[in-house]
C-alpha cells in the first residue's frame, strides 16, 4: 500500500467534512456489507446513523483523502444487511488498501482496549496528545501499540527451495520458515538461529527481501532470502512436522497471495523460470 493512499495520523480533524470510512469491530471481527463477491465498510458522516454506539473510538488518518476511524463495539448484532467477519476471510473481498488499513485498525482497537490501566501501578491511563501512546498520570509509564518483529526466510539450494509444514497447519500446506526476533538479536542473527533451530542446516548470503505488517495478531514480518551452506535437515519436532527441498516446478500447497511467504515463493519460481531451468 502506497503512502500516497494511506496517511496515518493520530489527531482527528475538529469537524470532518463529508463522509467517513468506519472500521467497526466487535472483538476482532469487522463490520462489512457483502455484495456480489466484494466487501464494503460503512461510509457515513457518523456511525450513529447505523444505531451503533462505540465503546471507544480512534482516529486512523486518511485513505484516498477519506478520514478513517476505528471503533470498538460491544457484543451487538450487526445491522440488517451487514455482518461481522474476521480479517482473513475478507482478503480479496475488501479493496486491498482498505484491507491493510483494517489490519492496522484491529491492532489499534485491541491495544486501546487492553491498555486502559497502567501495567505498573494500576492507575487509569490517559491518551497522550500528538502520538499513539497511553501515559500513566501517576508513575509516568508510557505504553505504545505492540509490534512483534518476526523474520521469514526463503532458503535456496540451486533450483530448489526449502519448505516446511508446521504442526499447527490443519492442512497439508507448506511454507518458508519464520520466527520471532528475540531480545538482543539482530535480524540477521535471528535468521541464522531460526533456520538452525528448526531444520538444523547452515546458511549464508542473507539478503533483505521486503516486509509486511501481519495483524494476526500484531506482527511485522521482515523477509529475507539466503543460500544453503551445509548440513542435513534435522527437524525440530515440536515445531516442524515435515521439511524438504522442492524444485521450483514441484511446489506443494503453499500460503495464499495475501502473505509475504507467497511473495517469496513466487519470486523464487519466477527467478528460476527466467533462468531457463
Amino acid at each position: 500500500m502506497s503512502a500516497e493512499k494511506y496517511l496515518a495520523a493520530v489527531n482527528p480533524p475538529s469537524q470532518p467534512d463529508g463522509v467517513v470510512l468506519w472500521f467497526a469491530f466487535r472483538g476482532s471481527r469487522l463490520l462489512v456489507r457483502l455484495e456480489e463477491g466484494k466487501a464494503y465498510l460503512p461510509l457515513l458522516g457518523d456511525i450513529s446513523e447505523m444505531d451503533l454506539k462505540p465503546v471507544r473510538k480512534q482516529y486512523l488518518g486518511t485513505l484516498n483523502g477519506l478520514h478513517c476511524f476505528s471503533i470498538e463495539l460491544e457484543e451487538v448484532n450487526a445491522p440488517d444487511g451487514w455482518t461481522f467477519q474476521g480479517l482473513r476471510r475478507l482478503y480479496g473481498l475488501l479493496d486491498e488498501d482498505v484491507f491493510w488499513v483494517a489490519g492496522a485498525a484491529v491492532q489499534i482497537v485491541d491495544w486501546d482496549r487492553t491498555h486502559q490501566y497502567c501495567s505498573r501501578c494500576g492507575v487509569k491511563t490517559l491518551v497522550r496528545p500528538n502520538e499513539r501512546a497511553k501515559e500513566c498520570p501517576e508513575c509516568g509509564l508510557l505504553t505504545y501499540p505492540r509490534i512483534s518483529p518476526a523474520i521469514i526466510v526463503l532458503v535456496e539450494k540451486g533450483d530448489c527451495l526449502l519448505l516446511a509444514r508446521s504442526h499447527r497447519y490443519t492442512s497439508s500446506m507448506y511454507s518458508v520458515l519464520a520466527g520471532f526476533v528475540e531480545p538482543g538479536e539482530t535480524l540477521e542473527s535471528a535468521v541464522v538461529r531460526e533456520i538452525k533451530e528448526e531444520v538444523g542446516i547452515e546458511i549464508k548470503d542473507i539478503r533483505y527481501f521486503g516486509s509486511q505488517p501481519w495483524p494476526f495478531p500484531n506482527s511485522l514480518m521482515i523477509a529475507f532470502t539466503c543460500q544453503y551452506a551445509g548440513g542435513e535437515i534435522v527437524l525440530e519436532e515440536e515445531e516442524i512436522a515435515d521439511a524438504g527441498w522442492y524444485r521450483f516446478d514441484e511446489i506443494p500447497q503453499v500460503p495464499p497471495e495475501i502473505s509475504i511467504a507467497r511473495q517469496l515463493i513466487n519470486w523464487f519460481v519466477a527467478k528460476q523460470e527466467s533462468a531457463g531451468n
